[in-house]
């Protein structure tokens, strides 16, 4: 089974730039790359910050890039977005309690995708309705289950950028500590960086976004930092018991070599080019 994680997309108004990239154009880039190389995969989940503003127009937009696409997609929201902007777009999507949340079958089980947007806040949320609602979820389901969202639910440990992490933490570890030998994976966004851990054991992972990436300084005190590093998408393979991730650099425009087979008898130490 494939799934693809895009994170971070952060529509704005055309012709509009973030740090010098054009997130409308590197989106479409994204799908474009997706769908030459991986129409086969089940599901695409989009894990927050579809607009730089959330501004109704960018979910517009997104509607009509994705309502085509050659594989379902599925949409988080994240501290840029705005909820309400969103549901006016994207009805469908929201829980009994107005919240983004929903799951969806997959061949090897079940998507949960939760809600960790505040307003007025770029770090995360979830309150008690929330995660009654993923308990419940949880509780339905006795195949291998994956979530998705949007804010980090580990620390960076860089101070800037845990300053604005998902906060509520105890809520989600209420919802699914009882339940963790069911979650394979957790996936997220918000950190624009590729980032690999577990939360109470469960591995949870991240990937740097479509438009802007973000720079690792463990010194920097104040400052969230960005750097010009390839625009990248995720691609999930889960195969019987192992689950994958790679982070696919569809940004990076430099040439890519030929190392070499990988038999270790074609090696020679006097004809291979280095």
């Amino acid at each position: 089974m494939k799934i693809i994680q895009i994170t971070d997309i952060h529509l704005t108004t055309p012709s509009q730039t973030i740090l010098g990239h054009d997130p409308n154009i590197n989106f479409t880039r994204a799908l474009e790359h997706i769908e030459e190389n991986h129409a086969d995969a089940e599901a695409v989940v989009i894990t927050g910050d579809l607009s730089d503003w959330g501004d109704k127009p960018d979910y517009e937009r997104l509607r009509s890039h994705i309502e085509n696409f050659c594989v379902p997609i599925h949409l988080v929201i994240g501290n840029h977005d705005d909820r309400p902007n969103f549901l006016a777009v994207f009805p469908g999507t929201a829980d009994k309690n107005g919240f983004v949340q929903k799951s969806f079958p997959i061949l090897d089980g079940h998507g949960i995708i939760i809600d960790t947007w505040g307003p007025a806040s770029h770090a995360g949320h979830f309150c008690s309705q929330r995660a009654n609602w993923l308990d419940r979820q949880l509780s339905e389901f006795d195949d291998p289950v994956y979530l998705f969202m949007h804010h980090n639910p580990v620390p960076t440990h860089l101070k800037p950028a845990d300053q604005i992490m998902l906060l509520d933490v105890r809520h989600l570890e209420g919802a699914i500590v009882p339940h963790r030998e069911k979650i394979r994976h957790i996936f997220f966004g918000h950190c624009h960086r590729p980032i690999a851990g577990s939360f109470h054991g469960i591995p949870v992972s991240s990937i740097r976004g479509t438009n802007h990436a973000a720079w690792s300084d463990f010194n920097e005190e104040k400052m969230l930092l960005a750097a010009d590093l390839p625009q990248s998408y995720g691609v999930i393979v889960v195969e019987g018991p192992s689950v994958t991730v790679h982070m696919v650099e569809f940004g990076y425009e430099g040439a890519v070599h030929v190392q070499g087979l990988p038999d270790y008898a074609t090696w020679d130490r006097e004809e291979m080019m280095r």
